[in-house]
């Protein structure tokens, strides 16, 4: 549903950008660690800054730096990758009923931009599946932030990664960072179990070389969270005497 008026100017906009203004400060810390990992993994300031602005997602950039680093196969970049960004998937699916009847050329620039966390507070903003007013300049005030902090911090890491010691202890604090990011996508039981069994066959499978521990995760955690998912449906349609 189109605004009367541009989408900065609109009051959800700036409800967008402060709802993301507090999450902005664990999103930079991130993405200072990623700057700085793709500098010191040996991709060089070019690369690092085409990655950065590019692929726009910091767990696949770190889950493909030591696989890149290693010198894996091109397949097993891309498919780590992949595996990573399923929960894009997901998301999308979940946004369609707010923005499916827009051009395809518009919804193409929405998915570069989307985030977690943007969608964590999407959701929260507009609980019902419908389009509404306000929806579209509410994604972009959230976007405006995340975008921002995200690549001003990546930035500057990948600028300063030679300058930065490592004994600062940068790498531990991003990985509170993106605890603290996980932690706030943990909002119901089978979330809770996808985690923990991804927790779990990671450290299971730490062994397998090429990182591909983390794959097996991402694979363990899906499957869950789809066994799950038929077992609720199942349950529900026993329950109103439908059919599963």
């Amino acid at each position: 549903m189109s605004s009367p008026v541009p989408h900065w100017q609109h009051p959800e906009f700036r409800r967008g950008a402060r709802d993301m203004v507090g999450i902005a400060l664990g999103i930079g810390a991130w993405g200072l660690v990623t700057g700085m990992a793709m500098v010191k993994s040996g991709l060089g300031l070019p690369l690092s800054l085409m990655m950065s602005m590019l692929v726009f997602a910091g767990s696949a950039q770190l889950a493909a730096l030591p696989l890149i680093a290693a010198g894996a196969p091109i397949w097993v970049v891309w498919a780590t990758a992949i595996c990573v960004n399923l929960r894009f998937v997901i998301f999308s699916a979940g946004w369609r009923p707010y923005f499916g009847h827009l051009p395809r050329r518009q919804r193409l620039v929405l998915s570069y931009f989307t985030a977690d966390l943007n969608y964590v507070c999407f959701m929260r903003r507009f609980p019902e599946p419908r389009p509404e007013e306000g929806q579209l300049p509410y994604f972009w005030g959230g976007v405006a932030v995340n975008w921002t902090a995200w690549h001003v911090l990546s930035i500057t890491g990948i600028f300063l990664a030679d300058v930065i010691p490592s004994q600062w202890g940068l790498g531990f604090a991003g990985v509170l960072a993106l605890l603290g990011l996980t932690g706030s996508l943990l909002s119901d039981k089978a979330t809770w179990v996808a985690a923990v069994v991804a927790g779990c066959a990671s450290v299971a499978a730490y062994a397998m070389p090429l990182k591909l521990n983390i794959v097996i995760a991402i694979a363990a955690a899906v499957a869950v969270g789809v066994m799950m998912d038929h077992a609720k449906q199942a349950l529900a349609g026993r329950t109103t005497g439908g059919a599963p």
